[in-house]
């Protein structure tokens, strides 16, 4: 039977449902590219190495709160930490939280800090070298370790960066972000407990099977009446970059256009277990992952966050193995980071529905990128 896969400019029109959390769904609508609308402004390219007015800059540290943490220790510093000036949650004050008949408040216990990932002022994250993001990678670690060791109220420590304002980037020097806070995310929860009723029925990590299914899966897809083929799916369809120890992976319910998931190849639940001679190769994926992403949408916006396994809670009902001194659920449960380019603006459908609309055909998006000559 002669090959009858639809050609890549063939409309699609599908809710895909999230293998992680279902209730969160996408629906892809590649004709919807084709509407009048204004997408996210690319971001402007500051490429300058040292800018005077600058606060992150090098030589400016007095216009920063005091450094918390540094790489390395001395002047000549590469990445440095300082408290954020404009906290959304922090440690200044306590502060008693109440019920009221349905109303309930918490004390806004926290911590909020910025990472400045470079002393160079405007350089990209895939024009860092591998050496400097595994050392980036590895202040993250440190400084997640040090807060969870701090306080046993901090349940969750999410370590994020904006890119662009629309992404909420207020300053234009590369810096990423560290929030400790006293609840665990709900999006976070989401996926911590939907992989764990996973695992109770399946007795395996949900993560794992899909990395798993990019690496060894393929399909063909007959329609019923016609035999016409309707669908094939490739072994390696989704990844877009893979390392030793790391995969870089287009979610197959994608909610932005050029989204891309980093994921540890052997199962591994929380961030802080990675090896610091595995940092080399996630810097390695991450450098490629962002040049790919800067070939196809240079100047795009994005938000970048790590989701690692709670420090806090059990789940007894699901009888998934249980670390007691860091609420682990060790075994269903796989840390990832998630980055997301903002190339349009949620509308108002995507705002009341909670379905993301992705106008872009994730496979293709995947093969785009994967092109990219490095």
């Amino acid at each position: 039977m002669a090959d009858q896969t639809p050609p890549d400019n063939s409309e699609v029109r599908e809710i895909r449902i999230n293998p992680i959390v279902p209730s969160e769904s996408v629906l892809v609508a590649t004709a919807r590219s084709m509407r009048p609308k204004k997408a996210e402004e690319l971001a402007p390219r500051d490429t300058r190495k040292h800018v005077e007015t600058c606060p992150f800059c090098r030589g400016n540290e007095h216009k920063t709160p005091p450094v918390i943490l540094s790489w390395p220790a001395e002047d000549d510093w590469q990445i440095r930490m300082v408290e954020n000036l404009y906290p959304v949650l922090g440690d200044d004050r306590a502060q008693t939280g109440f019920t009221f008949g349905l109303q309930q408040t918490i004390d806004g216990y926290g911590r909020h800090e910025v990472i400045i990932d470079h002393h160079e002022h405007g350089i990209a994250v895939h024009d860092m070298a591998e050496s400097h993001l595994a050392a980036l990678f590895g202040v993250y670690q440190a400084r997640m370790k040090q807060l969870f060791e701090s306080d046993e109220r901090l349940k969750y420590v999410l370590v994020f960066k904006n890119f662009g304002p629309a992404a909420g980037a207020s300053i234009p020097h590369t810096h990423s972000q560290v929030i400790a806070m006293p609840v665990v995310p709900e999006n976070v929860d989401a996926e911590v407990k939907n992989s764990a009723a996973h695992y109770a029925k399946h007795h395996h990590c949900i993560f794992c099977a899909l990395i798993d299914e990019a690496l060894t899966f393929e399909a063909t897809l007959y329609d019923r009446t016609s035999g016409a083929v309707r669908r094939k799916i490739n072994v390696g369809q989704y990844v877009v970059e893979r390392g030793e120890k790391f995969i870089a992976i287009k979610p197959f319910a994608s909610r932005y256009e050029w989204e891309v998931h980093i994921l540890p190849l052997v199962h591994q639940a929380d961030f802080l277990d990675v090896r610091a001679e595995d940092l080399d190769d996630l810097a390695r994926v991450m450098k490629r992952t962002m040049a790919r992403l800067d070939a196809v949408i240079g100047g795009a916006q994005y938000n970048f966050f790590l989701h690692s396994v709670p420090h806090s809670g059990s789940d007894s009902k699901h009888g998934v193995p249980h670390d007691r001194t860091r609420g682990e659920y060790a075994a269903s449960y796989h840390w990832h980071l998630e980055i997301c380019p903002r190339t349009s603006i949620p509308t108002g459908f995507e705002l009341g529905s909670g379905l993301f609309v992705n106008t872009i055909n994730p496979e293709q998006a995947a093969e785009r990128l994967r092109a990219v000559e490095l």
